[in-house]
This record gives C-alpha cells, structure tokens and sequence, in this order.
C-alpha cells in the first residue's frame, strides 16, 4: 500500500465526520561516530497514521503506527472518542480545500536507496580523513513519503529524501566543527567535510580568553543559522504576532535591519529541502520575510490565518504540533558581494570569528535576545586577519541589533541542516551565507576547545 492508500483507507474508518488522515511513510539510517569509532547504529522502517476528526465544533486526534484494517477501526474510534471529550473551538478552522500543488524537485533515488552498509561506508570516509584527531558526529539519510487525504476532497502526496554528514574533530585541546545537507548524497564529500573540521581543529590550539564586552564578528553560516533558528520561532510566526511575542508586532512595512539583510521562508527552493505542502494540505509558497532591512511578512496557517483576516502562506505543522503555530522551516538569506570570510573579516578589521553556537537560548522574542556559547572554532580578528584562538565564549544578543550593522556578507550560501532526527523524518535547513555583523555581545568565556 501506498502512503495515499494508507490515508484513504483510514478515512473510511472515520465516514460520518469531517476527517483528514496524514501519512508519513519513513526509511531511514544514521551511523554515529565517536572517538573515530562508528557505533549506536539507528535504522528505522515505520509508516505513521495521524487522524483528525472534527464533530461539532470539537476536535479529535489520534496515531498509530499499525495500518491493517482493525487497526485503523480503532484509530477512528479513539479520534473520535477525543473530539467528543474535548471542548468547543469557534477559532477552529475547516479542513483544507483541494488545491493544486506546486512542482518541486527533493527526490534523489540514490539518496533513497542507501543501505545501513553504505551509510557505514560513508561515516567511515569522514572518520579517514581526520587521522590527526578523533571524529565524533553522524552520517545519516532518509526517504519519506507524506500523504494528506480528507472528507473535502483534498489529495496530497510527496516523497522526499534528505542526508547530513556532521563532523566534530576533537583532541585533548582543540576542536573543529563541519557539516552539508542536501538531499542528493552525491553532493555531500565526505572526506571534504571532515578535512574543514580537522583544518578548523587544528587552528584552535593554544586558545586564550577574551574580555566581556562588544565586539565586530564574523558569524560562518553554521553559526547564523542557529541564530536565525531561535529568533525566527517568535519574530517570523504568525500565531506570534497576533499574541504581540513577535519582534515584529507593530513593525511590518518599517525599516528593521540593515539594508543588505533579506530574509524569506522558501520552501519551493530546489538549493534547499523542497517541500510542495504542509500538513493541512496547503501548498506551500515563498514568503517575504524581510526585504532589503524592512520587515515584511509572516507565515500563516489556516487557524492563525482566518483570525488575521488573511490567507494560509502553507506553514501549518502536525495536527499532535499545531499548537505552536506556524513556523518559518526553510529560511533563505541572500547573499552579498563578499568572494570569503577573509574578506569580511577584513571588513570588521578588529573582532572575533565564529564558526558554530551551542546551548542557544531564548531570553526574550519580543527584543529578540538570546544567550548562548561560541564552539568549535573561535578566533581573534586583528588587523583584518583571524588570527589567534580563544577559548569558547559566551554570548548574549539582541538578533535585530546585531543585523542592524552588517558590513557584509559572503556570495555563496551554505544549507545547514535545523533537523534534530528524533522524531518523525521531516528535513529542514537554512540557506545562508557568512556574514560580517558590528555587534556582538560576549559575556564571559566558558570551555576551552577539545574533548
């Protein structure tokens, strides 16, 4: 049976009520490394039914991960049994309409029949080419088939494949941090990958500290796509900004960052992880986040949609997830004019370069603050060069203040993979470039580099 087969079939389980089925059909594998050793091998071969009910105004849910037909009997039983416990929703909005979905690329066959064995092998490249420190991170790829079926006709199905290699080299004093996502594996080289890790590795012996204090830096694309991750759950949502938590309440159509910053949600880009719907079936469009420094929308989904008088931008999550609103899932920043990092850090003249964030928090969307570390390769920027290493730093900004001055950004742009694998297979990753920014806020230093 096919993901639609499984969908449909659910459906005439729930006949006599609204109803929609998703289905998410998923093979995948992840080979971990440590100490330059694969182990924890994770396989996975399972088919999720989720099916909504709607009766009277109320709302049920319910999952399984059996498709025969008894048990998809009980899933309607139990969806029902839901709705009929749950309260009345007037926000709650209608089932989807069919629509016509866009044509997207995100399918590679050789990205989808990649073995446990394969996977291994890949691993093991990247652990090769790092002989002076030990590897430690993952290689992993997938294949997923979604499907979206319901009672108002709405027909939906796409498959998708994805694969991430990240690499951390590490030694007893120094570290080094590199990663690709694509979802074609014949883009991702593993032994270029792990080569960046150690080259970065190598550099960050001897590190020293630094004083609290602000500072020019130069951010590489992994450590903007955590930013942008973190920030752009309150400030780019649209359930966010209707709850006035969004930095952008009371500031659309207004200037906001500089002039070089764009920012959209593109999730029909064949550069990153394309997806042609979300999960009520809404096709998915680009957004105009911020344009040229001036803040110009958010995503929507239905329910969020109908109560700001607009249309669905096709950023609903999972039925189980829907509470958290609309999320922004494939950012896109456009480039600048810089040829390297060494040019911006030439453009910051005096500064620190990070290569990656960890342990980032949110300390307040509505200002767009958060805290956090630098790690895996921390640098002094002097007289133009990056130089000296420092010792991992903590940090604390204001995302709108540090994109208030931004000197510049690289031409090209990396896809960073957002996706933690713990749950259900959906892929998502930024598309974004290094970027040069006058403000960046250290407050103290934390570990040094290594193991």
């Amino acid at each position: 049976m096919t993901a639609l087969d499984v969908a449909e079939a659910a459906l005439r389980h729930a006949a006599g009520d609204d109803a929609e089925a998703i289905v998410h059909a998923e093979r995948s594998g992840l080979a971990r490394f440590a100490a330059s050793s694969i182990h924890q091998p994770t396989l996975i071969d399972d088919v999720l039914v989720q099916l909504t009910v709607l009766r009277d105004g109320r709302l049920g849910v319910a999952t399984t991960n059996r498709i025969d037909d008894g048990s998809l009997a009980e899933l309607a039983r139990r969806a029902r049994d839901v709705a009929d416990s749950a309260s009345p929703d007037d926000d709650l909005p209608l089932l989807a309409p069919p629509a016509e979905l866009p044509a997207v690329d995100g399918f590679d066959e050789e990205t989808a029949s990649l073995d446990p064995a394969e996977q291994a092998s890949l691993a093991a490249r990247a652990i090769a080419a790092t002989p002076a420190a030990s590897a430690y991170g993952f290689f992993t790829s997938g294949e997923v088939e979604l499907a979206i079926a319901s009672t108002s006709g709405l027909e939906a199905v796409q498959r998708f494949t994805d694969a991430t290699l990240l690499v951390i080299a590490a030694a007893e004093d120094a570290s080094g941090y590199a990663e690709r996502t694509s979802w074609r594996v014949g883009e991702i080289d593993p032994t270029a990958v792990a080569r960046e890790a150690a080259e970065k590795a190598g550099r960050t012996r001897g590190a020293g500290e630094l004083e609290p204090g602000r500072y020019a830096a130069v951010l590489e694309p992994y450590a903007v796509s955590d930013l942008l991750q973190y920030f752009s759950y309150d400030v780019f949502s649209g359930l966010a900004l209707l709850e006035e938590r969004s930095f952008f309440a009371d500031r659309l159509g207004e200037k906001v960052f500089d002039g070089k910053i764009s920012i959209a949600d593109d999730s029909l880009d064949p550069q990153g992880l394309p997806k042609a719907f979300d999960f009520e079936g809404t096709p998915k469009r680009r957004v105009e986040l911020v344009e040229s420094g001036i803040a110009r929308g958010v995503v929507w989904d239905r329910r969020t949609a109908a109560r700001a008088g607009t249309e669905s931008t096709g950023h609903a999550l999972s039925a189980r997830d829907r509470g958290l609103g609309p999320l922004p899932l494939a950012l896109s920043v456009s480039a600048g004019d810089a040829e390297s990092v060494e040019e911006l850090a030439e453009l910051v003249g005096d500064g620190i370069y990070i290569t990656r964030l960890h342990y980032v928090n949110v300390v307040s969307p509505r200002d767009g603050v958060l805290t956090g570390m630098t790690r895996d390769g921390t640098f002094r920027i002097r007289d133009g060069k990056i130089g000296k290493p420092l010792v991992n730093l903590r940090f604390t900004v204001a995302v709108p203040e540090l994109l208030a001055d931004v000197p510049g950004l690289t031409r090209a742009r990396l896809l960073v993979n957002q996706s933690d694998f713990y749950d259900e297979r959906y892929p998502t990753a930024a598309l974004v470039p290094a970027l040069a920014t006058a403000a960046f806020h250290v407050t103290g230093t934390g570990s040094r580099p290594g193991i």
